[in-house]
């Protein structure tokens, strides 16, 4: 049995080791052939003592309010860097961290480099759709101007997260639009439209076409490619509506005894729908184009969210997610080229 592993930043998010160890500790549970390499202040992470759980430390932690240069230039023995070390040098297969987002991004691409073709890092996660599944949306936040290069290089990626988790191995991609038609948007979608159905026709992708904002949630394509400014919009708006549903039925069954009663009524009806735009469930953002898996977890994630981001890490590395995006990238090479050598990751909004 081949032996996965994971380099968990323990101190990053809003909640540091009280979620992580706990998520950790239900995680090597459910999972007999993995191992963790928990990663941060060893005094904080002794409470977790597991035979398939080994500590690695690190003296400092990279706060949420950390600026990018402080991550990268003077906190060099924070818990974030040290665990992307751990994949740069081998010892894991892949990543996980709920800190700063920008810094993680920044320290991911300085340990790690990009793979040849891609000129940008991208962060990809699912979001809720009607039909019971999720469409994978990227870039949510790493790059916040795009050329139509770089959101042809998301596609590419994009199609290779999605094969790796086995859903389908020719996805379908949709680019994010104003409207259907073709000349609609501006000229950097236009040209994108126009690189996306060239790719279509080489078979490097499985090109839809334009798709409007509200496709992401009926699931119209399976992945749906967009700048990075557009996307963390869309993804600080679902789990808006997430709250606010999940906010909304606290309050039905509180109010008075008659929505009481009707609430209880349609309390199964109600559970599924609470429990399909549960953000938690589709945690874990994997940042693609990369010499290595890393994979992000929302600060403000839980127990049960923290854990889901490891799934998601688990299934990328026990997939070949790395060698999947390499394969497409190679294949799509005579199309990619044209993006920018000197672009660098603006400090995110996906925290």
């Amino acid at each position: 049995m081949t032996t996965t592993t994971l380099a968990v930043d323990c101190m990053g998010g809003d909640h540091g080791p009280r979620v992580t160890l706990a998520a950790c500790r239900n995680f090597l549970e459910a999972h007999p052939e993995a191992q963790l390499l928990l990663v941060g202040l060893p005094a904080e992470l002794a409470a977790l003592q597991h035979p398939r759980a080994r500590i690695v430390p690190a003296t400092e932690v990279v706060t949420m309010d950390d600026a990018v240069e402080v991550a990268l230039r003077r906190k060099k023995d924070s818990s974030m860097r040290v665990a992307i070390q751990q994949v740069k040098d081998g010892q894991a297969q892949v990543a996980v961290s709920a800190g700063n987002t920008g810094a993680l991004m920044a320290l991911a691409r300085y340990l790690l480099k990009t793979l040849d073709g891609i000129d940008r890092p991208a962060i990809a996660t699912h979001l809720p759709n009607a039909k019971g599944g999720a469409t994978t949306v990227l870039d949510l936040g790493a790059n916040v101007d795009c050329t139509e290069h770089h959101l042809l290089q998301f596609a590419v990626m994009g199609s290779a997260l999605v094969s790796a988790f086995g859903e389908d191995n020719s996805p379908s991609v949709g680019l994010l639009n104003i409207g259907e038609e073709v000349i609609k948007g501006n000229e950097v979608i236009k040209r994108a439209g126009e690189l996306l159905r060239a790719a279509g026709a080489a078979g490097d992708l499985n090109f839809y076409g334009n798709v409007e904002g509200n496709d992401i949630f009926k699931g119209t394509t399976d992945i749906v490619v967009c700048d990075g400014f557009v996307g963390n919009v869309a993804l600080k708006t679902s789990e808006g509506v997430a709250s606010l549903i999940s906010g909304f039925l606290k309050e039905e069954f509180t109010r008075n005894p008659l929505t009481k009663l009707a609430a209880i009524a349609a309390y199964p009806v109600l559970s599924a729908l609470k429990k399909r735009v549960d953000y938690r469930r589709y945690n874990g953002a994997a940042l693609l184009g990369l010499r290595g898996l890393v994979f992000k977890s929302h600060g403000s994630a839980d127990e049960l969210a923290f854990e889901q981001a490891l799934n998601r890490a688990y299934d990328a590395a026990r997939n070949n997610l790395l060698d999947r995006v390499q394969a497409r990238i190679a294949h799509a090479r005579p199309l990619l080229a044209g993006g920018d050598e000197d672009a660098r990751p603006v400090e995110a909004a996906v925290t």
